[in-house]
């Protein structure tokens, strides 16, 4: 069964100069403020774009490397992953750099490194987002 997770963006004013919040809908766990210079520059308490894609994707990557070493016989005891995404004003997201440290007990770095590297390509959000250059540091911790 599809499941339908919802956000909300209001913006108010030109790019420069406005500003505007998102909501999180579905959870209803808060609405955040946004503007130009937490995008551009410094969040200053704000969040962008940018870093709502990075916790989807950390998230994602996480949940699909937990799930794909689970299928394989060799559950984690702990997936850490973080995601920076890179954004350029005037052309847009450049990047996004995975870094992922797991405890995994029985499992080679080379499998580890195998695993890691097929949950990247197959993350639903990896996927949603293949058309930008995604990099990967994986490791057992």
């Amino acid at each position: 069964m599809a499941t339908i997770r919802t956000a909300n963006a209001h913006w108010e004013g030109p790019l420069i100069g406005g500003q505007g919040k998102v909501s999180l809908d579905s959870s209803k766990i808060g609405t955040f403020d946004v503007d130009w210079p937490s995008r551009a520059e410094k969040a200053n308490g704000k969040t962008s774009p940018e870093e709502l894609i990075a916790a989807a994707h950390s998230t994602c990557y996480s949940m699909a490397l937990s799930h794909g070493l689970a299928q394989a016989g060799t559950p984690p005891e702990a997936v850490d992953t973080k995601a920076d995404v890179t954004f350029q004003p005037g052309e847009g997201i450049t990047g996004i750099h995975l870094t992922v440290r797991a405890q995994v007990p029985g499992l080679s770095a080379e499998d580890f490194e195998t695993a890691a590297q097929e949950a990247k390509s197959n993350c639903p959000v990896s996927k949603a987002l293949a058309g930008t250059k995604i990099t990967l540091d994986a490791a057992l911790s």
